[in-house]
């Protein structure tokens, strides 16, 4: 049988095919492909459809946890607000529950405006800019067809996603390298704008169209360019992410690169034209003209078909695809050849790097500056197991339950797997010494409790995925945010200094102090009487100030205690957008609902409740769904936490939280245990939903055990629901017997289900 190919994860989805610069290094229309021309200028409603169902429906053959989008062009917002907001609602239709949609548009920035910032709020679309450097810089390659200088028109773009109302949305700036600039002007330029990312970019070039080398700048010119800034951004403090530098450093230290331009991972990205087309990377415009074609579109070929596709293939060799020279080279797994494009040469790829001296300085560069090791280890091995369960514990799970001690014990386990993460974290760093860690490691062995109690936070993992995946996004900062919660906790007296992010000096698990923007650094003090913070060296401030907004914890009967998460920025890892700072009435609302719905489910649902009690430890409340429909989310590396909307009743409240924490339950336990075989990429129809692999299946018949009981309980109680019992009894009875016969389960996996086959013939035999 042949092997199902490696999944793509990223795609570039063009929604319009011109211009309105005519910017002169730009690889899709002055390089030597000429595709652009026969495209239609705007992506079809037919070819949005499609392109959705087909991303939608790898996703789910695959059992992809997250799946990046990029809107793109041409300039992507030439395309209007309508063709976004269609983009964004079929592709959140068409993905499966389980699967993430990070959605980003690219610009040039011209056209934005705080319309298009407002419906990229609502959207939950993140924005990337082009700019490369001061104007000068800018305007050697970034202008107008008439000359003009496009320089003002970005800053103006970057000063809106700097305002605090779209601070979110602000997803970094690319810069493509000119050797004609001034590295540092140019990283200054970049710095003054507090990215919380950039990415610069080689200009594309092959052997046969060789980058531009200025007299006299020496062999390697381009590193020395990176080198320089690299120099500054760490004597600045690393203040926002570099892909270039932070891929070095990660593959310098045996952990995969961030891009396909260094290291030696697969490339997972494909993109979309606006007829449909599917098309390898851009960057191959630059060696011929039809090089990135496939022959493929959307309406005709899955997205399994061109990851098959001889030139994919290429780009997922890995080592075995590259020539001698570079296979033999000492610092290939750094490099990985380059990117593919720049290798062209003679009608052929099998070539190293057209950069391949620059590259090799570089990586030599950054080595010797990391303390001189092309194998860095990370942080000493962890047991990420934690304490283990009982096989009489593992069989409440199998049953979809779990009585509290059960659920602590999972709890115990996702903690020793957060600290295993954030030891990775720290260890991919390339750092040789940080504050921020040490200051960790010593409250770990005086106030162990204290830096627990931050670490089990649940988007803290979060964070540290990301990080350790390579998202741009996550910076460094958290690690020092995390060290100054600990702090407080501790009560020492050490003394923390914390970048401030979008405005605000955040406390993971405390709270956030909103500063405005312009602040930089704040040096958090945790003392026996309280915490005080110095913003940029200013006067002392703390809890007492009305700019701080601290955690809010709901009380509950018997002294439950939720947090009510609305401040954390590593929040936003659900499915749906998060909402803002709740207002005094909402949080009200949602005080009183709470009560309710806790109350509703230890009456009606305590072999749930129990558990759910022991193991849930924070909500985070999340904007309704378009028609203020309910939307609810669990997110995979989140353990403890549940998204939610508020609903309209307090029964419905209790429902969601009883579905959601079956998925959290479930993941935990699929993070120490295979239940299904995670190579089968068959699809799997029920409770009415489009095909699903098998472990999307699973965590429905999972989550549906729970509402299947809800319902019940309501038959049994009162009499009343019988009609929606009986609808969802049917459903996950079905879901179940296929799950069991799925041919795909490991012998654990039978267990877990023949214990939901034992839950739901319990509830078959209720009639109202």
């Amino acid at each position: 049988m042949t092997p199902p190919p490696l999944p793509l994860t990223q795609v570039v989805l063009k929604v319009h095919s011109r211009c309105d610069l005519a910017c002169d290094h730009c690889y899709v229309y002055e390089h030597a492909d000429t595709g652009w021309r026969s495209r239609p200028r705007v992506i079809g409603d037919a070819v949005l459809a499609r392109a959705a169902e087909r991303i939608g429906e790898h996703a789910a053959a695959h059992g992809l946890t997250a799946v990046r989008v990029v809107l793109h062009g041409g300039e992507p917002l030439l395309a209007g607000p309508a063709v976004f907001r269609r983009a964004a609602e079929a592709l959140r239709a068409a993905l499966p529950e389980v699967c993430e949609l990070d959605l980003r548009v690219h610009s040039n920035g011209l056209r934005l405006s705080p319309a298009y910032c407002e419906l990229f709020d609502e959207l939950g679309i993140r924005v990337g800019l082009s700019l490369d450097g001061d104007r000068a810089a800018n305007d050697r390659h970034r202008r107008f067809a008439d000359g003009r200088s496009s320089h003002p028109q970005v800053l103006r773009a970057v000063g809106l996603l700097r305002e605090p109302r779209f601070r979110h949305l602000y997803a970094g700036l690319l810069c493509t390298v000119d050797v004609n600039n001034d590295p540092l002007a140019v990283y200054r330029a970049l710095a003054e704008l507090e990215p919380p990312a950039v990415d610069f970019l080689l200009p594309h070039a092959t052997w046969e169209r060789p980058p531009e080398r200025p007299a006299g700048a020496g062999a390697t010119p381009y590193a020395d360019w990176l080198l320089a800034a690299h120099a500054q951004w760490e004597e600045d403090g690393r203040p926002f992410a570099v892909r270039t530098f932070d891929s070095v450093h990660r593959t310098l230290s045996g952990l995969p690169g961030l891009s396909e331009a260094l290291g030696l991972e697969p490339v997972d990205l494909v993109v979309l034209e606006t007829d449909g087309a599917y098309e390898q990377a851009d960057s191959l415009r630059t060696a011929y003209d039809g090089a990135p074609a496939t022959g493929m579109d959307v309406f005709r070929h899955s997205l399994d078909e061109v990851a098959r596709h001889p030139g994919t293939a290429a780009r997922q060799s890995g080592l075995a695809g590259l020539n001698a020279t570079c296979r033999a080279c000492p610092v290939v797994r750094s490099c990985g050849g380059g990117l593919y494009a720049h290798r062209y040469r003679d009608g052929s790829f099998d070539h190293p790097s057209v950069y391949c001296a620059d590259l090799r300085a570089l990586i030599d560069g950054l080595a010797a500056r990391a303390g001189g090791s092309v194998a860095r280890s990370v942080a000493a091995p962890v047991d990420i197991a934690g304490p283990g369960l009982t096989d009489a514990q593992l069989g409440e799970l199998a049953h979809g339950l779990g009585a509290p001690e059960t659920v602590r014990a999972l709890a115990a386990s996702q903690l020793a797997l957060t600290r295993a993460m954030l030891a990775a974290v720290h260890g991919s760093s390339g750092l040789a010494r940080s504050a921020a860690w040490e200051l960790l490691a010593d409250l770990d062995a005086a106030e162990p409790a204290a830096v627990d109690a931050v670490f089990a936070h649940p988007y803290v993992r979060a964070w540290a995925v990301r990080r350790l995946g390579g998202d741009p996004g996550a910076d460094l900062g958290p690690l020092a945010e995390l060290a100054a919660a600990a702090a407080v906790l501790a009560g020492r007296g050490d003394t923390v200094a914390v970048p401030v992010r979008d405005g605000a000096l955040h406390l993971p698990t405390i709270g956030r102090l909103v500063l405005g923007g312009g602040v930089r650094e704040a040096l958090v003090t945790g003392g026996r009487t309280g915490w005080t913070a110095r913003a940029d060296g200013g006067a002392p401030t703390g809890p007492g100030d009305p700019r701080w907004q601290p955690v809010r914890r709901i009380g509950l009967s018997g002294g439950r205690v939720l947090v009510l998460e609305d401040v954390d920025p590593q929040r936003a890892a659900h499915r749906w957008p998060v909402a803002d700072r709740l207002e005094g009435t909402e949080y009200a609302s949602w005080n009183r609902d709470l009560a309710e719905a806790a109350d509703l489910l230890d009456r009606d649902l305590p072999e749930y409740a129990a558990g759910l009690w022991a193991g849930l430890t924070t909500i985070t409340p999340l904007r309704p769904g378009v028609g203020g429909r309910d939307v609810s989310s669990a997110a995979r590396q989140a353990f403890g936490a549940v998204g939610i909307a508020r609903p309209r009743t307090a029964p419905t409240l209790a429902l969601l939280l009883a579905h959601e924490f079956q998925h959290v339950k479930l993941g935990a336990v699929l993070d120490r245990w295979e239940l299904y075989d995670r190579t089968d990429t068959r699809l799997f129809e029920a409770f009415g939903l489009s095909p699903r692999p098998i472990g999307s299946l699973f965590q429905a018949v999972y989550a549906h055990l729970a509402v299947t009981a809800f319902w019940g309980a309501q038959v049994r109680a009162n009499g009343c629901a019988q009609a929606r019992f009986t609808h969802w009894r049917v459903l996950t009875d079905e879901a179940v017997d296929l799950l069991a016969t799925s041919g795909a389960l490991t012998p654990l996996g039978h267990r877990f289900a023949a214990g939901a086959r034992r839950s739901v013939d319990a509830w078959l035999r209720i009639t109202a």
